[in-house]
């Protein structure tokens, strides 16, 4: 599920903490409703449209496979960072992975543990 209104993308920043990669960033806060909901950003210092839009496919592509070991009931907002236009997908993905693990993000070991075989 996706974050799309300015506002809910405000709440997180307003009531959210944030975890930081040399890639990327990522806020969170939590919500009341049971499916996590993530949002992605890409402002223009990242680069030109070719480049946000390389910036968003990395992070939506690396979120869609975190997705279902999300916990619930948080709202996630990706903010990229310059660097991610020269980054593979398996590097985004491995940074993603430990920085929700490091926020507290992910659900229990054993379904991480579960979805590496």
């Amino acid at each position: 599920m996706r974050l799309r209104r300015s506002r809910d993308f405000r709440r997180v920043w307003d009531e959210g903490r944030s975890w930081a990669h040399p890639l990327f960033i990522v806020w969170a806060a939590p919500h009341e409703r049971y499916e996590p909901r993530i949002g992605i950003i890409a402002s223009r210092k990242v680069g030109k449209a070719v480049q946000r839009n390389r910036a968003r496919r990395l992070l939506r592509e690396a979120a869609r496979l975190l997705y279902p070991q999300v916990a619930a009931g948080w709202d996630i907002v990706l903010v990229a960072r310059a660097p991610i236009v020269r980054a593979k997908g398996e590097e985004v993905k491995s940074a993603m992975r430990s920085l929700f693990r490091e926020a507290g993000l992910l659900r229990s070991a054993e379904i991480e543990e579960g979805s590496r075989s």
